[in-house]
């Protein structure tokens, strides 16, 4: 991870979304952010984890949890994929991978003996102060958006 620890602030960021426009952290002041970053739009596990978080996200949003998902794919990408599989949760685009790198998910990863930079699944719950509340790393897909709901319910309590 950058230094991103639980307690600490989370990094800004202000960048295109699905369907046109911009999000920036600020947006979510007072209300509790899970920000999921995933590899790849259309993917086996990133599908599965977008669909888990939309089939969710009433829950989500009874808890005052707002759900953005965020890779380095384009803003029009993210919009096939939305609409490709009726995704309820917004999507944002990192292409320059500037905010992947402040949250500390863009990493050298290796693959058969082959180094190269990718994304590493990892998941952020941010406070409504826009602290740091759980870090999930290394994300395995199944059963995770239900414990990242669990954590926002706490949040709420």
């Amino acid at each position: 991870m950058a230094d991103i620890t639980i307690g600490s602030s989370a990094p800004d960021f202000d960048l295109p979304r699905d369907g046109g426009g911009r999000v920036k952290l600020a947006d979510f002041r007072g209300k509790a952010l899970v920000l999921f970053f995933y590899p790849k739009d259309d993917t086996s596990g990133c599908t599965t984890e977008a669909l888990a978080f939309t089939a969710l996200a009433d829950e989500f949003a009874k808890v005052g949890a707002v759900v953005i998902g965020m890779s380095p794919d384009s803003a029009a990408c993210h919009d096939r994929f939305i609409k490709k599989h009726k995704l309820a949760v917004a999507l944002v685009a990192d292409e320059e991978k500037t905010t992947l790198e402040a949250y500390g998910v863009w990493k050298q990863k290796s693959m058969y003996g082959r180094s190269y930079m990718g994304l590493e699944r990892t998941t952020f719950l941010v406070r409504p102060d826009g602290t740091v509340g759980t870090i999930w790393q290394k994300v395995k897909v199944p059963g995770h958006a239900e414990a990242v709901l669990a954590a926002a319910r706490n949040l709420s309590l």
